[in-house]
């Protein structure tokens, strides 16, 4: 049943426990993702456009979807007038997908946490959905993600329930508002990752304006 085969992949990804066997769960994944992940009503690519247009004007410059994975959120942006996007993943087969779409800009394979391959300032804003989760990107990737936006500039993305405390992602949020770095301007409540499965997965959107 394709439900219980999308429950047993979230397994596989959220059980990884270093940076390569995530990959290679992901490459496992690559080929059925979209379909599973629509069984179970995953919401996150498509909402998070929501956002990104309430905050970000179409032509204003480039965006960075922070692991994109199979590209869902990129023709959702395409589609509201947004053409110049980069996507960034750890898995090259979920890359592949997300070339397939012909939304992406560019798509670059890394890892969040590590030094990221472009300037600074380089991006009018990044976006990221579903990466801070369990056994995926640490807190501490937003300061690479905050380099490489301008100032004015906005991130926006979500953040899991299970990690928000545990992960230091408060801590990171603080440490960046007292540096100057960023600044909040809004948030939502906790809300639902999927509408059909998982009922208390939870996550909640961040919006801040680089500085």
């Amino acid at each position: 049943m394709i439900v219980d085969k999308a429950n047993a992949a979230l397994d596989s990804v959220y059980g990884a426990d270093t940076p390569e066997t995530l990959a290679q769960a992901y490459a496992a994944w690559a080929a059925t993702y979209d379909s599973e992940t629509a069984s179970l009503g995953y919401l996150l690519p498509f909402l998070i456009t929501a956002w990104v247009a309430r905050h970000v004007p179409a032509g204003e410059g480039p965006l960075l979807d922070a692991g994109c994975g199979t590209g869902l959120s990129g023709p959702s942006l395409k589609a509201l007038g947004y053409g110049d996007i980069a996507g960034l993943d750890l898995s090259d087969d979920m890359l592949k997908i997300a070339g397939s779409r012909n939304a992406y800009s560019e798509l670059k394979q890394a890892m969040l946490g590590g030094p990221l391959p472009w300037a600074d300032g380089h991006f009018r804003a990044f976006f990221s959905t579903g990466v801070f989760t369990i056994s995926h990107a640490p807190a501490s990737s937003l300061h690479e993600l905050v380099r490489i936006t301008q100032k004015g500039g906005h991130a926006i993305f979500t953040v899991r329930d299970q990690v928000f405390e545990s992960g230091g992602f408060q801590a990171v949020f603080d440490e960046l508002t007292r540096t100057r770095k960023w600044r909040p301007v809004e948030q939502s409540s906790w809300f639902r990752c999927y509408a059909i499965a998982e009922p208390d997965a939870l996550v909640k959107t961040f919006v801040f304006e680089v500085m």
